[in-house]
């Protein structure tokens, strides 16, 4: 749902820090799985009780992940890089609910394994469309330009990389945050399938 206005109020930045990278030759892939790399990380710190450090960690991954998009777009982009973005991107948002998971496994095990349901619901139903929209012939620039069509809803990066946040920032309230944020991720992805419905209609 914020995707958007984030997007406009950071872009400029990360679009000037992209050209500066894009001139040193190194590639939006290598970037992409940097951040991967960070994000893996970040759910490690989580899991080892250093929250504050792997929220900062998990802050750069995602900065990294917005890179890498900037700087395909001044070198060339491929449908490789786009594909593995997303692949590791998904990786990391189902990382960290673990590594709260493995933190304390009595208090937030549960929760983890709800979230990360939720996500491969919704997961499933922006994929599923992405493919049905690129059948069809259809596309959008809501989000950027993009490798295959991203459908918007209710619960997009942004609110993913808060909850994350707040639940390094407070880790008792990570099951209470899980279940809620799951609870978002299950609607956005119902509200998918309905618009997909009325659209292939």
């Amino acid at each position: 749902m914020l995707d958007g206005a984030v997007r406009a109020r950071i872009e400029p930045a990360i679009n000037g820090l992209a050209r500066a990278i894009a001139r040193t030759g190194v590639s939006a892939n290598a970037i992409t799985v940097l951040a991967w790399v960070l994000g893996v990380a970040a759910a490690g710190l989580i899991a080892w009780h250093v929250y504050l450090a792997g929220m900062i960690v998990l802050l750069a991954s995602r900065l990294a992940d917005g890179l890498d998009g900037a700087v395909a777009r001044i070198n060339g982009k491929t449908d490789f890089g786009g594909y593995l973005d997303i692949v590791l991107d998904f990786a990391i948002y189902g990382a960290i609910p673990v590594g709260f998971a493995l933190a304390d496994p009595a208090a937030n095990a549960v929760a983890a394994v709800v979230l990360v349901f939720s996500f491969y619901v919704n997961g499933a139903s922006f994929l599923a469309f992405a493919i049905m929209a690129e059948k069809h012939g259809l596309s959008t620039d809501q989000r950027g330009e993009k490798s295959f069509f991203f459908t918007t809803g209710l619960a997009e990066a942004t609110e993913t990389i808060a909850v994350f946040v707040l639940a390094c920032l407070f880790p008792g309230w990570f099951p209470v945050l899980a279940c809620v944020f799951a609870a978002i991720c299950l609607y956005t992805a119902l509200s998918r399938i309905v618009a997909t419905a009325r659209i292939l209609r």
